[in-house]
């Protein structure tokens, strides 16, 4: 058994934020997550790698032990979220991409694969609460989660091509999984983001809130969904659904991982990489 200690603390109130409760420290040394428990023993496990939550090895190493615990200790829920109101996540943390060490690709990706098998795959029911921008491995991770609710007036989507390399076979499969063939074919061929509504007119996201008290009270609706269908039964449906494109990613999880690493290595796409980072920095420094 783990011996994680989660912060508990009851839904209704961290929802409203308006009264304060009694936490206990979790123990597991996480740096970049916070995890809540309700009396109902449902999970709230926000991402705080500030500024932006990007997907570094040691951000999704963290998700993936969460996930583990919550699985050992019958989750019967849980919410993914973020600190920020501006970005839910930035997807992988191109630093770990731009690199002349494979090792360091290969983790990464690696790691990623692991947090798809267990969070796509896991036997409580997910939710995303995406309460601001979704681009790349944010949106990957709303799709992990069979649920997401976004807050209007921001974008999702994978835009891997604008970075000059497309997205991995897994995560495409993923994607025509949930907006079909189609839309899933000019979505990533352009690289394209979409708005909130825009990405509820396809079925990239379930629902929209107007801001993160609301995303969470939509959340908690469809948690509650579940309240009377018998977890056993649930599960074994949520299962039969998703055996082949889970089957797929730990079969071939090796296979995707080198795949990965050869196209990120190619001396184009670090290139690409390294004008992007460029590009940031330029705006970090004109903002001064």
């Amino acid at each position: 058994m783990s011996s994680y200690v989660y912060k508990t603390t009851r839904r209704g109130v961290l929802l409203a934020k308006t009264v304060s409760y009694q936490v206990r420290l979790c123990s597991g040394n996480f740096r970049h997550l916070e995890v809540l428990k309700d009396e109902n023993n449902v999970a709230i496990v926000t991402m705080k790698r500030a500024p932006v939550n990007s997907l570094n090895t040691e951000l999704l190493t963290e998700i993936s032990s969460v996930l583990t615990d919550l699985e050992e200790t019958k989750c019967s829920g849980m919410i993914l979220t973020s600190f920020s109101d501006k970005v839910f996540c930035s997807g992988l943390d191109i630093n770990e991409l731009s690199t002349s060490q494979p090792a360091t690709i290969r983790t990464l990706f690696s790691t990623l694969l692991e947090v798809f098998i267990k969070l796509y795959g896991s036997t409580f029911p997910t939710v995303a609460a995406i309460t601001g921008h979704a681009p790349a491995g944010g949106c990957v991770l709303g799709l992990f989660c069979e649920y997401r609710i976004m807050v209007q007036n921001f974008k999702i989507g994978l835009n891997e091509d604008q970075l000059g390399f497309n997205a991995p076979s897994p995560i495409v499969k993923l994607m025509i999984n949930t907006i079909g063939h189609r839309n899933a074919e000019l979505a990533l061929t352009s690289g394209r983001l979409f708005t909130t509504s825009q990405a509820l007119q396809v079925g990239l996201v379930d629902e929209i809130a107007k801001d993160r008290t609301e995303a969470f009270e939509k959340a908690d609706g469809f948690l509650r969904r579940f309240e009377m269908i018998p977890p056993l039964a649930r599960n074994f449906t949520k299962q039969s659904m998703r055996r082949a494109l889970l089957q797929d990613v730990t079969i071939n999880r090796e296979k995707y991982t080198e795949g990965f690493v050869s196209m990120i290595s190619l001396h184009e796409v670090q290139q690409s990489i390294a004008a992007y980072l460029d590009n940031l920095k330029n705006k970090k420094r004109n903002a001064h």
